[in-house]
Order: C-alpha cells, then sequence, then structure tokens
C-alpha cells in the first residue's frame, strides 16, 4: 500500500493514523475519569455523567476503528514512518543541495558560447526597436544614453517622473512630461503619430534622402503607467514598432516587467518579440536565465558581473565602459570636406557638448577628463562621469574630436 501513496498522501495518512489512536486512548481515559466522578456526585448529576461517559466511550471506540483500518492499510507502520521522514527530508534539502552544488560548480572562467558584446550591432541587425526591462539602479538611464548616442538621431524622452538633474545631457526641451504632465506626452505622442504618417509620404516620394535629417529616438519611461494615462500611447508604440524603423524613428521602451500588457500591447505577444528586443537588466536578466533558460550556470555567470552583464532577447551581453569609445561610423577626414562636416555636426550640439567643443578648441592636444569637467563648469553639477564618457563617445562618432583610453580613464580631446 505505501508504495502507491504519494509522499504527501503518506504523511496525510500518518497523521490520520496517530491521531486516530491517540484519540481513542484519550477517549478511554476520558471516560474512567467521569464514571470515577460520577461515583462521587449525588444521584440526579449520575445520570448526566453516565450519558457524557458512554458518549465518550463511543467516540473513543470509533477512532479505534479508524486507527485499526488505516493501520491494516498502511501495513508496516514502522517503514511507513521512515518512508515518510525520507520524503519530507528531500523536500527540504533539495533546494539548499542544489544551490551549493551550482555555487560550488561556478567556473570563474566560463563563458557563454553565445555571448554579445556589442548590443548595438545584434539590434541593428535584428531591424528592430528595444523593449528595456530594469528595475531602480539597474542602469536603465545609463544604457539608454549609450544606445542613442550609438544609434543616432535627435533624442526625445517621455518621463513623467524626471528629476531636475535626470537626463541632464539632453537638450531639457526633449525632456517632455516633467512633474506628471501626461497631457504634454500624450499630446507630443499624438504629433508623432502625424509626423510617422509625413515621413511615410515624404519616403514614397523622394526615397530615403527625403526623410534624411529627421532621424529621431525616442524614449518612453514607465511605459506601464504611460499606457494607463496617455490614450495615444498604445497606438504609439504599435504603430512605430511596425513601421518606424523604416522611416528612422527608433523606440526604446521601459519597464519593470516584460509582459506585453506593460508595453501596451495586450494580447499581441507577438508584436512585442517580432519587433523589439527585449533588454533584461540585473534581477531580471538572472531571473530569465533561471526559469526561462533554465541554466543556473548563466544565472551565477550574469550575477558574478553586476551591471555589465545583462540579457539580450536569449543573448547574454557583457559590455564594459571600454567599449563605448570605439566608433561604430566612419572618422571624419582631415580634409577641408571633413571639417565642413565637422561644422555642420556642430550646428546641432546641445550646451553639453558645445562646452566641451570650446574648450577643446582652447586647449588644443589637452585630454579631458569628466573629472575636470565638473570642476570648470557648474553645468555637469549633477552629471554622473559615465555619462559625460557616453558624451566623449558620442562626440568622436560623429567627428567631433577622439577619445583616448578606456573605462574610468577614458578622456577626449579636440583634433583637427
Amino acid at each position: 500500500m505505501t508504495e502507491n501513496l504519494h509522499p504527501s498522501q503518506l504523511h496525510q495518512h500518518l497523521q490520520m493514523y496517530a491521531y486516530a489512536k491517540w484519540s481513542s486512548w484519550g477517549s478511554l481515559l476520558l471516560t474512567v475519569g467521569l464514571l470515577s466522578l460520577g461515583a462521587s456526585l449525588p444521584r440526579q448529576s449520575k445520570t448526566w455523567v453516565l450519558a457524557a461517559s458512554v458518549g465518550t466511550l463511543e467516540v473513543g471506540r470509533r477512532h479505534r476503528q479508524t486507527a485499526k483500518l488505516l493501520r491494516e492499510s498502511l501495513g508496516d507502520i514502522d517503514r511507513a514512518s521512515r518512508l515518510n521522514f525520507q520524503a519530507l527530508a528531500r523536500t527540504q534539502t533539495q533546494t539548499t543541495a542544489q544551490l551549493a552544488l551550482t555555487v560550488g560548480s561556478f567556473d570563474q572562467d566560463w563563458k557563454p558560447e553565445n555571448l554579445i558584446t556589442d548590443p548595438v550591432e545584434y539590434i541593428q541587425k535584428k531591424q528592430k526597436h528595444v523593449a528595456l526591462v530594469g528595475g531602480t539602479g539597474d542602469g536603465k538611464s545609463t544604457f539608454t544614453q549609450y544606445l542613442s548616442s550609438k544609434i543616432g538621431g535627435r533624442v526625445i524622452v517621455y518621463d513623467s517622473d524626471a528629476k531636475p538633474d535626470d537626463w541632464a545631457w539632453l537638450d531639457q526641451a526633449d525632456v517632455i512630461g516633467r512633474k506628471g504632465n501626461f497631457k504634454a506626452i500624450d499630446t507630443a505622442m499624438g504629433n508623432d503619430l502625424k509626423t510617422l504618417e509625413e515621413l511615410v509620404e515624404l519616403r514614397g516620394e523622394g526615397g530615403d534622402n527625403a526623410i534624411t535629417g529627421r532621424e529621431r529616438f525616442m524614449i518612453a519611461e514607465e511605459f506601464p503607467v504611460l499606457v494607463d494615462e496617455c490614450d495615444n500611447s498604445t497606438p504609439w508604440i504599435k504603430r512605430h514598432a511596425k513601421r518606424g524603423r523604416r522611416y528612422k524613428q527608433f523606440i526604446c521602451a521601459l519597464a519593470q516587467n516584460d509582459t506585453a500588457e506593460n508595453f501596451g500591447l495586450q494580447g499581441d505577444k507577438d508584436t512585442l518579440y517580432s519587433c523589439f528586443c527585449l533588454v533584461r537588466l540585473g534581477q531580471f536578466g538572472r531571473d530569465y536565465a533561471r526559469t526561462k533558460l533554465k541554466d543556473p550556470q548563466l544565472e551565477q555567470w550574469l550575477k558574478a558581473g553586476g551591471k555589465k552583464r545583462f540579457m539580450v532577447d536569449d543573448c547574454p551581453c557583457e559590455l564594459d565602459l571600454s567599449n563605448w569609445g570605439t566608433t561604430t561610423s566612419a572618422p571624419v577626414e582631415n580634409s577641408g570636406g571633413g571639417n565642413e562636416e565637422a561644422r555642420s555636426q556642430s550646428s546641432v550640439m546641445n550646451e553639453y557638448e558645445q562646452f566641451i567643443l570650446n574648450w577643446g578648441q582652447q586647449h588644443p592636444g589637452e585630454v579631458l577628463k569628466a573629472a575636470h569637467l565638473s570642476r570648470a563648469s557648474r553645468l555637469f553639477d549633477g552629471m554622473q562621469p559615465d555619462e559625460v564618457r557616453i558624451i566623449f563617445a558620442s562626440m568622436a562618432d560623429r567627428g567631433l574630436g577622439e577619445v583616448q583610453g578606456n573605462g574610468d580613464r577614458l578622456g577626449w580631446r579636440w583634433s583637427q
């Protein structure tokens, strides 16, 4: 009988047997006690005591019969108890043993086979947008800044919770929705849809050259909130998801969950996975490796790398700051035509880039570091060193100066 029982059923049967056995003995003792008490009571009370004794004795008889039946069904009680204990021990120690095995067997030199080190190259090859999933402190803002500097275009941010020092590297007129101004975000998203229609017409009439200079990189923070507050958010993400890349309108939507509903795509998970690369930072990447990919070794590898390691779709990614200084576009030649291109680039710079350029032209050949900028001007108060280094890399990508060094030592200098 015990071999045919699930461990949980065996445990339940043993509990029932123990309860019935001890209850029958308890009923017997209680009956004896009642009869002893009734002997010393007046005659009129003895009837009630006798009735209670009979009732208690009957309950004990039934429990004794139940214990007998359970004993017959379980067979060897001692053996059943041992089986129950072994099953309980397995459930209590399996997770710990598995964790110990996982941690103990993790090789610090191990690297996943499908590792990517350039997420921008991956995203560009896929010709998709980005759905960025991460929690507070996982580096979402830094990653979007890096991504926008590589992909290019005018950066627009929709962020209803932006603090004064957030997005300091942008023209503040392009940060829309501060102080919970959802109406401004909704209006701007509506205008984006009109712009997309205009670009469709322009490209249809004049080809790709007709939309040159209209490239945009749009960042939508906390998209689930925008879905609740802005009527245009759902059509905005759906239309740009399917047509935006073709017309140089790139979108990066941020959330703290990777469900289609959080990105305004209720019942349309196919659009999320076919039109977006899902970038999972921090704990979200580690959870994905453990629960979806069933790869505890990958989970430990991600954890060991901190913010440098995350997931891009099903591919692990390792991105170090030293990679941010590499250029992805052709450098500007040191010729007359190149100087004209550099001057045209400088005409569309924001105030931070303009300050850096002016400093470089006044100090030719000198290397500018992020720490020096924070002392040189209050303009950069509140800006993180990593954000400054991304500006350096972005300017170098556009032919405005060049970067030197890697990681924390990355600097910029003006070169003609």
